[in-house]
């Protein structure tokens, strides 16, 4: 196997986001209902005998030394592999957005090379590697929706009902350190069970639990960017309840009825998306993710 094509990295929702409180070393523990979503990155790896890693932007421009080459260069020091990779990146997810593009492209990175490389390292361990990059990694290496807890690393599988939404990203991005910094954020909202959020009346496949909790980041992310507000108000607008998903800017709605959007604001992108049931990569890794308990 020299090659790997049209690898999709697929983005996420909070249906809500808690903060319930700050550990010492500065890390904030958080609760949220993370959910898949057709709208995708994609990854083209190919194997490179010279030992030597490499990525190509096929869409959007992206850092020197993203989330892709740093997940690329710990999984070849984890594996002890002599081989190499030459990366493409075909970016679709906004950043800054709150859906984990980033994030989403290193886990599908370590799934791929771990193939490619044929590693084959135990999730856990690729687990391990991801959350060293960020938070929301192990999530996307799972690959299954889920109730997530702590820092990230707590994740239980859930099963969703299939629904669609309507997602709004204004111009201006959001950077996470920015708002987690904030002395204005919320950081002691009490803590929720999985029960509570799958007995609640509001949790139906008609609004995804919009009437279940909130977003803490999203008061100080209105300050911030005030597109954010704007982006929810036009959501309003077409008769939809919005809120934001992660840390912004992205805002999102679902859609109980088919509904035909009207024009947004000059700037802001829309897109409607379905959820999915599981990551299409799930189970490129050993399964050790539990079973899953279904909600809604």
């Amino acid at each position: 196997m020299k090659a790997l094509y049209d690898l999709p990295a697929p983005g996420k929702l909070n249906l809500f986001l808690h903060v319930t409180g700050r550990r010492a070393d500065g890390y904030h523990l958080i609760q949220s209902v993370f959910m898949l979503v057709d709208w995708c990155d994609f990854l083209h790896v190919e194997l490179r005998a010279d030992g030597g890693l490499s990525r190509e932007d096929l869409t959007t421009p992206l850092p020197a030394d993203d989330l892709v080459l740093r997940a690329a260069r710990a999984l070849k020091e984890a594996g002890g592999t002599k081989l190499g990779a030459h990366v493409g990146v075909a970016k679709h997810l906004p950043s800054e957005a709150g859906m984990g593009g980033g994030s989403s492209d290193a886990a599908t990175c370590l799934l791929a090379l771990n193939r490619l490389w044929k590693l084959d390292l135990p999730l856990i361990e690729l687990e391990r590697l991801g959350l060293a990059l960020g938070a929301d990694v192990p999530f996307f290496l799972r690959g299954r929706n889920a109730w997530v807890e702590g820092i990230g690393e707590q994740i239980t599988p859930i099963a969703l009902p299939k629904g669609r939404f309507a997602i709004v990203k204004p111009p201006r991005g959001l950077d996470t350190r920015s708002i987690f910094a904030a002395p204005d954020l919320e950081r002691s909202t009490p803590a929720a069970i999985i029960s509570g959020f799958a007995a609640y009346d509001g949790a139906s496949v008609d609004n995804f639990g919009f009437d279940y909790g909130h977003n803490d980041l999203q008061p100080v992310a209105e300050r911030l960017c005030p597109q954010v507000s704007e982006a929810i108000q036009w959501l309003g607008h077409q008769g939809l309840r919005a809120r934001m998903t992660g840390s912004g800017s992205s805002v999102f709605a679902a859609m109980p009825h088919e509904s035909k959007l009207g024009h947004p604001p000059p700037g802001f992108q829309v897109r409607t998306c379905s959820n999915l049931s599981e990551h299409p990569l799930v189970g490129w890794s050993d399964e050790s993710s539990g079973s899953v308990s279904k909600l809604m």
